[in-house]
Formats: structure tokens, sequence, C-alpha cells
């Protein structure tokens, strides 16, 4: 499976700010712990997977020359946002697997020589090493391409040279997180200590289950949650719980296994759910709740929540953003 390296870059200056947004009601120092099953071998995450092959249809005509991961909120694209959660983790290997007309989102993370000449002409300093502070470093920024449009779980199984016999994350640009510390930092956390697959976890409106991988879970500690099973979209009054499976995950390798012997599943997809559901008697499987406030970005609502409240988290935007808030709703 072939792996474009971009050309050469330097490392950016990973340090972005991270907030939790008000009303997180994880209090770790009073849960009881769950103690890891068997022995644990946990290795450091080195690699992180951005499944990005999809179309996006529902921000159709903005998406229809543009890669969906490309749409900003604020001033930094989708992609960038994943990108630099990932490396505030202490993940310095990328993969981005593509589809059909995502070229601009490989170029920007590559050199645009033109650009920066003219800026730094210009004096204009501050926005050349914003600029210049998107790039990872060389060599560790990869491509495939995803050529059928089989679902999550596909897109998966193609980072699989690019992953190798180690753990890595997969990251999903859409969900977007606003917290103090990243929330794939914080499935790390856990995976050291517990070994195994984890995924970040909420809970949704039991009507809303049939949008999410929902888990079916023997032990919860109030922060992190054992399954025993796993079910891709089930309905309302078929599901296990309401504890959804958002756009973070740390795997272990073996599920590249599973990948290719699981059958087409919801959608006519291969589904990372049914994977994940598979290893689950051989491989402990946690569902983490985050710190933190996602915001779903494939949604046109949700989007733009995203676009207000990182508005909001910014000290040289929040006094203008609450007065434009304000004029709306006094109207």
């Amino acid at each position: 499976m072939a792996c474009q390296t971009l050309l050469e870059v330097r490392r950016p200056p990973w340090h972005e700010r991270w907030r939790t947004a008000a009303g997180s009601k994880r209090a770790p120092g009073r849960c009881r712990p769950i103690k890891p099953r068997g022995k644990r071998m946990s290795r450091r995450v080195r690699k992180a997977v951005f499944p990005v092959a999809g179309m996006g249809t529902r921000f159709l005509p903005a998406t229809k020359t543009m890669p969906k991961e490309m749409l900003p909120v604020v001033d930094k694209p989708l992609i960038q946002y994943a990108v630099e959660e990932a490396a505030a983790a202490g993940i310095d290997h990328f993969i981005f697997i593509t589809g059909r007309g995502k070229g601009p989102l490989l170029d920007h993370f590559d050199h645009m020589p033109e650009l920066e000449a003219l800026l730094k002409e210009r004096g204009n300093i501050t926005v050349l090493d914003t600029l210049l502070g998107a790039k990872p470093p060389p060599g560790k920024v990869y491509s495939t391409r995803q050529q059928q449009p089989l679902g999550l779980g596909h897109a998966v199984w193609c980072a699989k040279a690019f992953v190798g016999d180690e753990p890595f994350a997969v990251l999903l640009p859409d969900d977007l997180v606003l917290s103090d510390q990243p929330c794939i930092k914080q499935l790390l956390d856990v995976h050291e200590k517990m070994g195994g697959n984890v995924v970040a976890v909420e809970e949704v409106p039991r009507e809303r289950t049939n949008k999410y991988g929902i888990l079916d879970v023997v032990e919860d500690n109030g922060v992190v949650a054992r399954a025993k099973g796993l079910v891709e979209k089930p309905a309302p009054n078929v599901a296990p719980s309401t504890m959804a499976i958002i756009g973070r995950y740390v795997l272990e390798p073996g599920i590249f296994e599973h990948l290719e012997k699981v059958q087409r599943g919801a959608g006519g997809e291969i589904q990372l759910t049914d994977a994940m559901n598979a290893m689950i008697d051989s491989t402990p499987f946690h569902g983490l709740r985050y710190e933190g406030k996602r915001f779903d970005c494939g949604d046109k609502v949700g989007f733009l929540q995203a676009n207000i409240a990182f508005a909001l988290d910014r000290p040289d935007m929040r006094d203008a953003v609450r007065e434009m808030l304000g004029e709306f709703t006094a109207e």
C-alpha cells in the first residue's frame, strides 16, 4: 500500500491552548478505579490515522471543490485542529486516508514558497510564523487513498502498512473537541494504564442511538467503562445503553486481522465497531467519558456552534463575539 511523503517541512510549535467547556461533570478523584484484566503490555502510541476520504455532501455546494476537512473553524481548517490535537498528545507520525479531490488537504501541510516569501517581504512575521507552524516535521506525514467508499473500518484498514505492529490513534476531524487536555491524550493515558482498545464516549439521548456505535457495559466507575460488547447504530428500543462512541480511538494492531474478516455491516459498509466487537473476548475494551465539549462539524448547526465556541475561547475575539451574539439575541 503506497504512502506519499510530503515535501520537507519544519516542526510546528504545538502549543495550542486546550480549555474545558463549562459543565464538565467528571470527578476522577471520587471514582472507583477499574482494574486492568491480565498482564498489561502497553506500548507508546506514535502514529495517528485520519480518515478523510468522505465527500462532505451535507455541506454542498461549499464542498464541491474543497475537502470538507478544510472547512474553517474561525481561522483554521478542521484537519489542522485534528493534527494539532494528536501532536499535542505526543504523536509524531500522521497518515491521511484520502479519496479523490483531497489534494488541497495535503497541500495545507506543505510549503507554499511564494506566499511565504511575500509575507516575509512585507514584514508580516506573525502570520508567517503561524503559517510555518502548521506543518509537521519532514518525513512524518503520509497519505494513501481509499479507492472504494466502504466505510470507516475499511479506511482504517487502509493504514495497515503504515501502522505495522503498533498501537495507534484514529481521529475523525468532523468531531472537534474543546478541552483543557487534548481528547486523544486523555485516551492515551487510559491506554497506558489499562491496555487494549480505548474509545471516547458520551451519553446521547436514547432516540439517537441509531446514529452511533453503542457500548454494552459490564463495569462503569463514572469515568471509564469496560464493555462486553458493541452494537453499531442500534434502534433505540434494543440499544444496550446510551453510551455512544465519538471520533477518537486508540486501537491495538490486532484490529487489522478482524477488519479483514468482518462482513459488511450497517449501511453495507465495513464497520470499525464490528471489528472492535470481535476483539472484545481477547482484548480489553474501555470507553472514556472524556473531559471537554464535542462539536459535530459534519452537521451544519454543530459546525456553527463550533465556530462560536472556539471564537469565544479566544481572547482576541471574545468580547466582539459576545457583543455580536447580544445583538442577535436582542432582535
